[in-house]
């Protein structure tokens, strides 16, 4: 599965930082937009160890995130300056890799969980960081608020030698995409996989193949990707999401995501097991 990238397993996810290390990384937030910086060739840098002075200029808090390698990894909750440009994640999408993108999208959450849990949910009472744990903690109620995760499934239908692929009405003029959808409560996720397909265009899908996985930070998304053979079924549109749907040939297929998404992933994947790439 070449259009499948590796996951980034070297990375060791923390709460306290060490006392020493040899690099650092640090990805700025002002809400949720980024801190955009590149280097010559037009690859988004996160800040390094040899701009902390400008970090402590604009850090409001600092989360420490993990270590990669000998790289420990921050996310930092700034103030915008007019110096520099901000920009939501989507904006390094082709300047990034997915080491650095999945970095960048994990440091988005982690400061907007902070951010969202400076009050208990339950009696609305202040809360305090725990040390050593990532949570937001209530000491009336001993409510511990973690960052929060939405499961949903994301698939690419295929039948033979064409793929179902869809547009939602916020999509770009002329782009579609695979079919997803979070999973419900008590729900597993190949019945998601079922139910958010009859939903969404109205067909029966089998054989399910999962691929593997994406977070998806917009927002707080854990995207599960799969592969569904058709079944039955004619295309009828859940009006309300879906803007249209149709069967595109693997050899004509219409303008889909980047290179970056899961989405893309899939549709890859499957014109890889077909000789199409």
């Amino acid at each position: 599965m070449t259009a499948w990238p590796d996951p980034n397993t070297d990375f060791v996810s923390g709460v306290l930082a060490p006392d020493e290390y040899g690099e650092a990384w640090f990805f700025v937030f002002v809400d949720n937009d980024i801190l955009l910086r590149f280097d010559e060739q037009g690859v988004f840098q996160p800040l390094s160890g040899g701009d902390e002075s400008l970090v402590e200029s604009l850090s409001l808090k600092k989360h420490f995130m993990g270590m990669l390698g000998d790289t420990a990894c921050f996310a930092v909750e700034g103030q915008r300056s007019a110096a520099h440009q901000f920009g939501g994640l989507r904006s390094i999408f082709e300047a990034s890799d997915n080491l650095l993108l999945a970095m960048a999208g994990r440091a988005q959450q982690i400061c907007q969980w902070y951010r969202d849990h400076q009050y208990c949910g339950k009696c609305g009472d202040k809360a305090i960081e725990l040390e050593g744990d990532r949570a937001m903690h209530c000491e009336r109620c001993a409510v511990s608020s973690y960052p929060r995760l939405s499961p949903s499934i994301i698939v690419l239908v295929h039948r033979g030698a064409e793929v179902l692929l869809a547009r939602n009405h916020n999509f770009p003029e002329g782009m579609y995409s695979t079919l997803a959808g979070f999973v419900d409560p008590g729900e597993s996720i190949e019945e998601t996989v079922v139910h958010e397909v009859r939903e969404e265009v109205g067909l029966k899908v089998g054989n399910l193949e999962y691929l593997g996985s994406q977070p998806w930070p917009f927002p707080n998304s854990l995207m599960l990707g799969f592969h569904a053979a058709y079944e039955s079924g004619d295309i009828v549109l859940q009006e309300e999401e879906i803007a249209d749907a149709q069967w595109f040939a693997l050899d004509k297929l219409p303008a889909i995501p980047g290179k970056m998404a899961i989405s893309r992933w899939l549709i890859d994947d499957y014109l890889y097991r077909n000789g199409v790439v």
